[in-house]
């Protein structure tokens, strides 16, 4: 035999030796596959669903909508501004900021211009710098403090012992709630507001008055100690998740899933440190209420409301632990859960054929744009942590 036929044998033999032999994939690269399989048919279901003048609402839609989906495409590399069919729709967007920087059209003024400025500032383009400086400056006027605009004077909050104080709400003499403070914190936090700004150091105020830790939240007579958040400190407390009476004989207000990852990204926003009690108190409640299920603490409300705003908290747990930065989650039974993984089979099996999703009817949800954006950014949050911090063997 020529010495290059042996070469060649010898050659064939390694070959076959090595593909006989299991190789362990890459977990993470798996995952990230995988996410990118869902994002790239959903992608596509909202690309189709853009409108003849380029949005993505009805008419009885807010903007806000429109800068969802924008957001949505921003959070993917493979998407930019500039491509037309996105370009069109910031220009609509944007079409509708008021005189005063807000981007809204005649209702939720803040809810809309929140979510409208993560959405431009997360384009990274240099030329929507100026529109989103004046939205930004037109959040700071809707913060519950002495200086909000647009209520009576005998409205506003004398100072920080108010309950309402450094929330943000619906507008319109609306009372503040953690949810609008949230998408504000977002927005303020996507335009690059320093964790230092005074709109944080308000904000984080209220933030901790809808915390369940009495030793932290004096000011609020309902509050527990689970560590969890409710929607509201403001008029006596509230909950979606409802309320009861301790064993203490006081009226105690309900903590909940996707108040709780909004309240624990609030407050890493705002600068607070892991070893914070606050925040040692909302890892506490998340470690022992963990799931993928359920949007937790709704279902004691009544169990037909357990995947209420369950996309919506998708989004907000996305955001809260991608921030937080601990990929592993440790349940009350000693059970390792990788928030990752977790999500992303979880999603995965709630997409629908045509690439979009649909939730139940409460809160929007079921509106398959809306739901669609709200998978969209869970999934990059879980791609984009899962690069940062890949699945340990």
């Amino acid at each position: 035999m020529k010495l290059a036929s042996r070469s060649l044998l010898a050659i064939a033999v390694i070959a076959m030796f090595f593909s006989a032999v299991p190789v362990k994939a890459d977990a993470t690269a798996d995952e990230i596959v995988k996410a990118q399989g869902i994002l790239s048919k959903s992608f596509d279901f909202l690309k189709a669903q853009q409108k003849p003048d380029f949005s993505w609402q009805t008419e009885s839609d807010p903007p806000g909508m429109t800068a969802i989906v924008l957001k949505a495409f921003m959070s993917d590399d493979k998407f930019d501004a500039d491509q037309p069919f996105l370009e069109k729709g910031f220009n609509k967007l944007l079409s509708y900021q008021q005189a005063n920087g807000g981007i809204y059209q005649d209702m939720l003024a803040n809810y809309n211009t929140a979510i409208a400025v993560s959405a431009l500032a997360v384009s990274k383009e240099a030329e929507y710098q100026a529109a989103i400086a004046k939205a930004v400056a037109f959040l700071r006027t809707q913060q519950w403090t002495g200086k909000i605009e647009g209520v009576p004077d005998d409205v506003k909050p004398k100072d920080d012992t108010d309950p309402r104080w450094g929330g943000f709400g619906y507008g319109k003499k609306s009372r503040p709630d953690l949810s609008n403070t949230q998408m504000a914190m977002d927005a303020l936090h996507d335009a690059g507001l320093k964790e230092d700004d005074p709109a944080f150091k308000e904000a984080i105020k209220f933030v901790t008055r809808c915390q369940n830790l009495s030793e932290e939240n004096k000011m609020s007579p309902w509050a527990g100690n689970d560590g969890g958040f409710v929607y509201t400190s403001a008029d006596g407390g509230g909950s979606a998740a409802g309320e009861y009476i301790g064993p203490d004989g006081k009226r105690h207000v309900r903590s909940y899933g996707s108040m709780t990852y909004a309240g624990l990204k609030s407050m890493i926003y705002a600068g607070l440190k892991h070893d914070d009690a606050r925040v040692v108190a909302a890892w506490k409640w998340i470690s022992e209420n963990f799931t993928v299920d359920e949007n937790p603490g709704m279902s004691a409300a009544g169990p037909e409301n357990a995947k209420g705003g369950l996309y919506y908290y998708y989004y907000t747990m996305g955001r809260a632990l991608g921030a937080y930065g601990q990929p592993v989650i440790v349940d009350q039974q000693g059970v390792k859960h990788d928030w990752r993984v977790a999500m992303i089979d979880a999603i995965a099996k709630l997409q629908k054929s045509d690439g979009g999703f649909v939730g139940d009817q409460k809160w929007m949800e079921g509106n398959s744009i809306l739901v669609t954006a709200y998978a969209v950014q869970a999934l990059e949050e879980a791609k984009k942590d899962l690069k940062t911090h890949p699945i340990l063997p």
